[in-house]
């Protein structure tokens, strides 16, 4: 049975995982390089709006569009896939992470503090936030949509 790009996220509830993890890979890719979102659509003959949904996998990337990302990029074509046995680990993780706006700072960020102690100490202030958030709400004058 062939499915289309709508029947598949009807089917499983959302992009489909596999196309979620080739953005978030094409993203990290994109910014090891310096590169912004606008001279990578360029480089690829699409808007930079077009980069932003291969990035949270609400659109697919074609084979092409693949390999001249890769190319652009100074990547393999492999680095943007998904490993493959590992395709399908922590799937719900990997599509709240292209989702949330600023997810992927945060966990570059998580991810270059050397100090263990350090680390443990800013995951329990975010853990901290997030769960006196889920509490009170927003503060007045926040928008609680700014970083959904």
């Amino acid at each position: 049975m062939i499915m289309t790009r709508r029947c598949a996220e009807s089917v499983m509830g959302g992009p489909d995982p596999i196309d979620v993890e080739v953005g978030i890979n094409m993203r990290q890719a994109r910014r090891a390089k310096g590169m912004s979102q606008t001279q990578l659509g360029k480089a690829l003959g699409v808007s930079f709006q077009q980069v932003q949904k291969y990035e949270r996998g609400a659109n697919r990337v074609c084979a092409s569009v693949l390999v001249k990302a890769a190319q652009s990029l100074g990547v393999s074509v492999m680095d943007l896939l998904p490993p493959g046995t590992q395709a399908g680990r922590s799937l719900t993780i990997l599509d709240r992470l292209a989702t949330v706006r600023g997810a992927d700072l945060l966990v570059d960020a998580y991810t270059r503090i050397a100090c263990p102690k350090t680390r443990r100490a800013g995951l329990g202030l975010i853990v901290a936030l997030a769960a006196a958030t889920e509490i009170e709400g927003p503060e007045i004058g926040e928008d609680p949509e700014e970083y959904s």
